[in-house]
């Protein structure tokens, strides 16, 4: 089965909404149940990749590649995966993190659209993290502390990701900041790393609050993937939304659209490996 693998980094915050309150968060972002990590439903990408086409080739066009009611598509859209979290580190600027289970996961989707990701999934123990030998060290993520070993070369890793980044000069970043940690601290960062804003409305008149409301949002620099699926042989009409797409690489996912949030920078691949 082939596939496109569509990339996407996040260039401001994302709010891909649950609908759901969550304790004390109103608007949390939509997580995975299963593990709890951050992610941008197949149904609310497929729109936001549907506005673009109507934008540019009209509601027609929209319709033969996504479908109608009565009729369906020529694009299937898979859930877009979390694969890297931008963590703040005490010492220096961010780091790109992971962890085995993700990059297993990216290994198994890649296999899924038809190719392969040369790459060898470093094992990490809690409170230890694989880097560049340039890392080697002591290094602080947020509260945690992690003694960073260049046991593994993440060299491979960082070019197999970095087909999902479009920009060049994220992609060599990528090479000096890629952390990978373990499954479960991954996951407390996946959980409790994310930024949670207050919002108002306040009253026209007295200048009161009238709704304040806290909603969480996906920082900026966070990497996702999905699949992009042409059931049924329909390729001709799949290829007019990969030129589509690289000719306007930016897609808007997500809510908040009015201040500025949701902005994803796009990169395709198709076929090949990954890795190289």
């Amino acid at each position: 089965m082939k596939a496109i693998l569509m990339g996407l980094l996040a260039e401001t915050f994302l709010h891909p909404g649950s609908g759901d309150s969550a304790g004390a968060v109103d608007l949390p972002v939509a997580r995975e149940k299963h593990t709890g990590y951050p992610v941008i439903f197949g149904s609310s990408l497929k729109g936001a990749l549907r506005e673009v086409v109507e934008a540019a080739e009209g509601k027609s066009e929209a319709d033969a590649i996504f479908g109608k009611p009565e009729e369906a598509g020529s694009v299937s859209v898979t859930d877009a995966r979390l694969i890297l979290l931008p963590v703040r580190s005490l010492a220096s600027h961010f780091r790109w993190v992971t962890c085995p289970y993700l990059l297993e996961r990216y290994q198994r989707d890649c296999e899924l659209a038809g190719s392969s990701v040369n790459i060898d999934i470093p094992k990490v123990e809690d409170g230890t993290a694989a880097g560049t030998k340039e890392q080697e060290g002591m290094i602080f993520l947020e509260e945690l502390s992690f003694l960073v070993s260049k046991k593994e070369d993440l060299g491979e890793i960082a070019k197999g990701l970095g087909h999902l980044i479009r920009h060049k000069e994220a992609k060599d970043r990528l090479r000096e900041s890629l952390l990978v940690i373990s499954d479960g601290e991954f996951a407390h960062f996946a959980a409790n790393g994310l930024a949670v804003n207050a919002r108002n409305v306040l009253d026209d008149a007295t200048k009161t609050s009238k709704n304040l409301w806290y909603e969480e949002t996906i920082p900026p620099d966070a990497v996702f993937y999905s699949l992009l699926f042409s059931p049924g042989g329909r390729d001709a009409v799949a290829e007019k939304l990969q030129h589509l797409l690289r000719e306007r690489p930016y897609l808007r996912v997500g809510g908040n659209e009015t201040v500025g949030q949701g902005w994803c920078t796009v990169a395709l691949n198709q076929g090949g490996k990954y890795g190289e």
